[in-house]
């Protein structure tokens, strides 16, 4: 692992953004233990049927220290059948990169994608995109115009996601502002596949699917036959769950080293900021504070979400309907507001005389 112990430092104004939020240093310990306090059963009650009024939610799991305190599905899913998990598949590729990097398929994350995957960049394509580095990719910093939104279709559409995203013209540059695009995650998906000679189909249940005994079904491949990275990815409720738990006791799942734990920290340490909500974004992980706990999560178009809170024990997965946009009507925001509103609170010492209810009267706003 020579490379890496030279990880991009995130910019001084975001590392001051974050300071002063409390979370960049709470990145440094992906399995802190939790309070010994009982949590509030009342309350955890009361944010699962909460929970039930949500016409677009599918499935919600809640467990602390790895025990299951609440496993619920609805409108007819199933907590053991896979679900299309959306841009959630972002953090599984950053898991399989991490993992790449230990054994040695890539170099890491100073590594220049051209490195891999040089026959697939066009002659006319900007002498930028020899700059561009695994850790870009990862933290959505590699300056290339984004091939998700509005320009996703016409992306998917080309014959060759692979050079198309390749021959993007620079918006920013390599290492700037954050753009969010699947294409970055696809070129991700892609260099993996080259390096290794095996799908990322093959690497997802090999690295990740036979340690945390869950089935990783095929998914989207692209013209080239390169299962696409960062959307589509499929897992069940409770195969994410088992992941969020595996990352929450920093890489170990059962006695059993799946990631290491310096990959955990790297991933959660705020290199960029979301333009879209303002939360920091790690290597394909999303970083907020609930309650002055940090929250670190993975985010699917339509809610699907998996939040890991190491310093409450905590590991939640929600799925949605994939259909519905989750910044519509503030959804995206009902789903924090069950964590930050209602599960974060029953695990928080109490003043005397609080009840911990989440009624009307009751609630505090979300961060």
């Amino acid at each position: 692992m020579r490379l890496l112990s030279r990880f991009a430092r995130p910019r001084a104004g975001l590392a001051l953004l974050l300071l002063l939020t409390g979370t960049a240093g709470a990145s440094a310990q992906p399995a802190s233990p939790s309070p010994e306090s009982a949590p509030d059963a009342g309350l955890i009650e009361e944010t699962v049927e909460r929970a039930k009024d949500l016409p677009n939610l599918r499935s919600l799991i809640v467990s602390h220290d790895g025990s299951i305190l609440a496993e619920r599905a609805f409108g007819g899913a199933r907590l053991d059948r896979p679900t299309n998990i959306k841009s959630a598949s972002k953090t599984i590729m950053s898991a399989l990169v991490g993992i790449a990097i230990d054994r040695g398929v890539l170099q890491g994350v100073d590594q220049p994608v051209a490195s891999v995957l040089a026959q697939s960049i066009p002659s006319e394509a900007d002498p930028r995109i020899r700059q561009v580095t695994i850790g870009h990719l990862l933290s959505m910093q590699a300056g290339l115009e984004r091939t998700s939104g509005r320009n996703y279709g016409a992306w998917i559409g080309s014959d060759n996601w692979v050079r198309y995203a390749l021959s993007r013209p620079f918006v920013d540059e390599p290492g700037g502002r954050m753009l969010y695009s699947t294409g970055s995650t696809h070129l991700l998906s892609a260099a993996l596949t080259r390096a290794s000679k095996r799908s990322t189909l093959e690497l997802a249940r090999d690295w990740l699917g036979e340690p945390l005994e869950i089935d990783v079904a095929p998914w989207t491949r692209d013209p080239q036959g390169i299962y696409l990275g960062g959307n589509e990815m499929a897992l069940s409720p409770r195969a994410l769950w088992r992941f969020g738990e595996m990352v929450r006791q920093g890489g170990m799942i059962d006695g059993k080293r799946v990631l290491s734990e310096s990959w955990i920290r790297e991933s959660w340490t705020p290199r960029t900021v979301s333009p879209f909500t303002g939360d920091a974004y790690g290597y394909g992980w999303f970083i907020r504070e609930m309650r002055g706990q940090p929250v670190y999560y993975a985010w699917g178009f339509g809610g699907q979400m998996l939040y890991v809170i190491p310093g409450l024990g905590l590991s939640i997965v929600m799925t949605s309907n994939p259909t519905a946009p989750s910044r519509e009507d503030n959804y995206i925001g009902q789903l924090h507001a069950l964590v930050a509103d209602g599960i974060v609170p029953a695990f928080l010492p109490k003043p005397d005389g609080e009840t911990g209810s989440i009624g009307t009267g009751d609630r505090k706003p979300m961060p």
